[in-house]
C-alpha cells in the first residue's frame, strides 16, 4: 500500500478521528517526516473536512491519505478515487488568501500522477487547492473530461459543495476506475537529472526512480551491470574500464551518478561539461541547505563526488601516489580529446584516455573507470572518439574492457572501439542503453530527430505516423513560441529557450546566442531558479546554447532554429554554416560538418515533454536571412511529421467554462 492510510469513504467517516490522527502521528512523526508541532492540528482540521464532506458526496470512492510522489519528494494529503475521475486534494488549514504557489503545487501533484501513475493516463484528474480560510470568489468551471484540469478553489464551508459539483459534472466514465487497482498499481517517475542526482545524493536507489513504462528493466540491468563488475574489480584486484553506450536521454547519466552516489569506496563522477558541473553542485547544495544541512559542508561533499575533467586531471598528472578515487565515472568518454589537441592545447604528451588509464592505474590494488559514450554528441574540435581509448587500451594490456557490440561495429570508424577486440575485452550487451527515459511520452523522439538530421523526410514522417505523432510543434512566430510555453509549463514544469552557438543572425529577431556557460552563478541561476527570477529560464529571455545545455534538459524546450543549418532546393542533405563577419562561409571538412549537425542534435533532445521549434521568417532586404532558406527549413519539418502549432493551439490550455453567477452551493 502506498499511502499511509486508505479505504473507503464511509470507512473514514465511521473511523475514530483522533485514533486515525494518532496513527498518521506514529507513522510519519516518528519516521522524521513532518513537524509534530504543526501537522497533528492540521490532520485534525483536514480529516474533520474531509469526513463532513465525504458524508454527502454521492457515488463509491476510495480516500487514501499522504499519498508519496518519490519525484516531488512530498505528499498528496488527499487523493479521492471514484468510478469516473480522481481528485487530488492539497490542504491549507488556517490558510488565506489562495497563493500562486500553492495552487502551482496542487497542480504538479496532479500532473505528477496523470505522467507516472500507471492507472491515471485515462481518466481526469481534479486537483482542488482547500486554504481552510479563504475568501471564495467565483468558480471558473473547466471541462472535466480528459487529463489534468485547473486547479478548483474551496475553503473549509464550500468544499462539500466543490466536491458534489465535481461528481456531478463529471461524465461517466467508458471503462470504470477499480479504485483497489488505482491504489495497487505502480507509480514509477522519471525525474529530471537534477532530481536524479538529488535523489540519489539521500542514498535512494536507481530502481526508485527508473522508469514509468515497461522499459525500466534496461536502465536497472546497466545499472545491476555496472555495480556488479566494480565488486568484480575490487574482489579480483583488477583494473577494469566499463563502456556504456546510449541514445541521447537514455539515463547514462544516471547510472554514472548511481555509480559514485553509491559506491563504498572513493568514487567521482567526472565531466568535460562545466555547466553540468555548475548545476549538479548548486542544486544537491541547495537542497542540503533545504533539509537542515550546512550548505558549506554540501558543497565540500559534491566538489569531491562532481569535478570538472581538467581539475581532476591536472591535480593527478604531477602526483605519483594514486588518487583518492578507487571508481571514477568519466562522463561523455567520445569527446575524450586526442594526443595531438592534447599537446597544443595542454602541453600534454598523451591523449586524454590514455592520461586517465595511467592516472588509474596508479591504484596497486585495484580500479575502475565507467566510460559512459553518447552517440553523435561530438559538438567541439579535438574530440577523438571512441577509437582514442581503443588505442590507449591496446599499448596497456593490463587493463580489462567491458562493453556492448556495437562499439566493435560503429558504421564511424572514430566511434569504433577496437578493429580486433584484444584479449582482456569482454561483450555485454545490458551495457547498451537503447530506449530514452527522458522523453515522457514518446520514444519516438529520438529515432524521429536521427532521422530528420540524416535528411531522410520518408523516414521521419513515418516514424511520426507509427507513433501517432511526435513531441515536436513548429511555429514560425517567436511570441506565440513564448505563449505556448508558458501554457504548457503547468506546475512546477520548466521552460527554456534554446539555440546554436553558430545562430548569429538570430539577434536581428531580438535573440542572443551568447549564453555565459563558463559562468557557474549565470548557469545555475537559469537551471534552478524559476520566474520572477528573469535569470531563470522560464523567464523565456536568454536561450542557452549546445555548450550550457549539453546534458541537462527542460520539461519544455523552445529551440529557436538559426540559419547556420539550412535546407536549400535539390540538395537532400542539410547545409552547414558560419557567421565570420558579414557574411555565411561553408565550413569544409567532414568532422565541421558533423559538429554543426549534432549540435541540432544536442537542442532537439533537451525536452522532456513538447519541443517547440521556431523558424524565423527571415527578411527579404537582409541577404544574410533569406526567407526562402528559412521556408525550406519549415516545410522540411513539417514533410517530417512535426506538428503545426497553430493548429493544436486551441489544446494547449484546458477548456475553460465561466459562470456569470456562482454557484448557490458555492457560496
Amino acid at each position: 500500500m502506498w499511502a499511509w492510510w486508505s479505504g473507503t469513504a464511509a470507512e473514514l467517516v465511521a473511523a475514530d478521528r483522533e485514533g486515525l490522527v494518532g496513527l498518521l502521528s506514529q507513522r510519519l512523526v516518528k519516521a522524521h517526516m513532518v513537524n509534530h508541532a504543526s501537522q497533528i492540528p492540521a490532520w485534525q482540521r483536514q480529516i474533520a473536512l474531509l469526513c463532513d464532506a465525504l458524508a454527502e458526496l454521492p457515488g463509491a470512492w476510495r480516500v487514501l491519505l499522504e499519498y508519496p510522489l518519490l519525484r516531488l519528494r512530498r505528499r498528496i494529503d488527499a487523493v479521492l478515487v471514484g468510478e469516473s475521475c480522481v481528485l487530488v486534494l492539497e490542504f491549507k488549514v488556517g490558510v488565506a488568501p489562495f497563493s500562486a504557489l500553492d495552487r502551482r503545487q496542487a497542480e504538479d501533484y496532479a500532473l505528477d500522477l496523470f505522467d507516472f501513475h500507471a492507472e491515471s493516463r485515462a481518466h481526469p484528474i481534479v486537483p482542488v487547492l482547500v486554504a481552510t480560510g479563504a475568501a471564495m470568489g467565483i468558480t471558473a468551471w473547466p471541462l472535466i473530461w480528459h487529463g489534468v484540469t485547473p486547479v478548483l478553489d474551496a475553503n473549509a464551508a464550500t468544499l462539500a459543495g466543490l466536491l458534489r459539483e465535481i461528481a456531478r459534472r463529471v461524465p461517466p466514465a467508458r471503462h470504470r476506475l477499480d479504485a483497489v487497482a488505482w491504489e495497487a498499481a505502480p507509480y514509477r517517475p522519471v525525474p529530471t537529472i537534477v532530481e536524479a542526482a538529488t535523489m540519489l545524493y539521500q542514498r535512494h536507489g536507481v530502481a526508485d526512480i527508473a522508469s514509468a513504462r515497461a522499459d525500466v528493466g534496461n536502465l536497472t540491468h546497466t545499472t545491476d551491470a555496472i555495480r556488479a563488475a566494480v565488486a568484480e574489480a575490487r574482489e579480483r584486484g583488477l583494473h577494469l574500464i566499463l563502456f556504456v553506450t546510449g541514445i541521447p536521454g537514455a539515463g547514462k547519466t544516471l547510472c554514472g551518478l548511481n555509480a559514485v552516489f553509491g559506491a563504498d569506496d572513493g568514487a567521482a563522477f567526472l565531466t568535460g561539461n562545466l555547466p553540468l558541473v555548475h548545476v549538479m553542485r548548486e542544486a544537491l547544495a541547495r537542497d542540503a541547505r533545504d533539509h537542515g544541512r550546512s550548505i558549506r559542508l554540501a558543497r565540500q561533499e559534491t566538489e569531491s563526488a562532481i569535478q570538472p575533467l581538467m581539475g581532476f586531471l591536472r591535480d593527478n598528472l604531477a602526483r605519483e601516489l594514486p588518487p583518492h578515487e578507487h571508481v571514477i565515472v568519466f562522463d561523455e568518454a567520445q569527446r575524450a580529446w586526442d594526443a595531438d589537441y592534447g599537446r597544443r592545447k595542454f602541453d600534454l604528451p598523451e591523449s586524454e584516455a590514455a592520461l586517465f588509464l595511467d592516472i588509474m592505474h596508479r591504484h596497486r590494488d585495484w580500479s575502475a573507470i565507467i566510460a559512459l559514450v553518447g552517440n553523435g554528441q561530438e559538438i567541439n574540435t579535438g574530440e577523438a572518439g571512441l577509437v582514442a581509448w581503443g588505442e590507449a587500451l591496446s599499448a596497456r594490456p593490463h587493463w580489462q574492457v567491458r562493453a556492448p557490440p556495437a562499439v566493435l561495429t560503429a558504421s564511424d570508424p572514430r566511434q569504433r572501439l577496437f578493429s580486433v577486440a584484444p584479449a582482456g575485452f569482454r561483450v555485454d550487451p545490458v551495457l547498451h542503453l537503447d530506449v530514452p527515459v527522458r522523453s515522457i511520452r514518446s520514444a519516438a523522439g529520438s529515432p524521429w530527430v536521427d532521422a530528420v538530421l540524416h535528411g531522410d523526410s520518408a523516414l521521419a514522417a513515418s516514424i511520426a505516423s507509427t507513433a501517432g505523432g511526435v513531441p515536436f510543434l513548429l511555429t514560425r512566430s517567436l511570441t506565440q513560441m513564448r505563449a505556448a510555453l508558458r501554457s504548457l509549463a503547468r506546475g512546477t514544469r520548466r521552460a527554456g529557450l534554446v539555440c546554436s552557438a553558430g545562430a548569429k543572425r538570430l539577434r536581428a529577431d531580438g535573440v542572443s546566442p551568447n549564453f555565459p556557460h563558463l559562468d557557474d552563478k549565470a548557469v545555475a541561476s537559469w537551471f534552478l531558479d524559476r520566474w520572477p527570477d528573469v535569470r531563470a529560464s522560464d523567464a523565456l529571455e536568454l536561450p542557452a546554447t549546445e555548450f550550457a545545455c549539453q546534458g541537462l534538459e527542460l520539461d519544455l524546450v523552445g529551440l529557436c532554429w538559426g540559419n547556420d543549418l539550412i535546407r536549400r532546393a535539390g540538395q537532400a542533405d542539410w547545409l552547414v554554416r558560419s557567421f565570420v563577419g558579414t557574411r555565411w562561409q561553408e565550413p569544409r571538412g567532414e568532422d565541421n560538418i558533423a559538429f554543426q549537425i549534432n549540435t541540432y542534435r544536442v537542442l532537439l533532445t533537451r525536452a522532456r515533454y513538447e519541443t517547440v521549434i521556431w523558424v524565423p521568417t527571415g527578411d527579404t532586404e537582409d541577404i544574410t536571412r533569406k526567407p526562402e532558406e528559412f521556408d525550406a527549413i519549415a516545410a522540411f519539418l513539417l514533410g517530417c511529421g512535426a506538428q503545426t502549432l497553430a493548429t493544436i493551439s486551441a489544446d494547449l490550455v484546458p477548456a475553460m467554462v465561466p459562470e456569470p453567477e456562482p454557484h448557490p452551493m458555492l457560496l
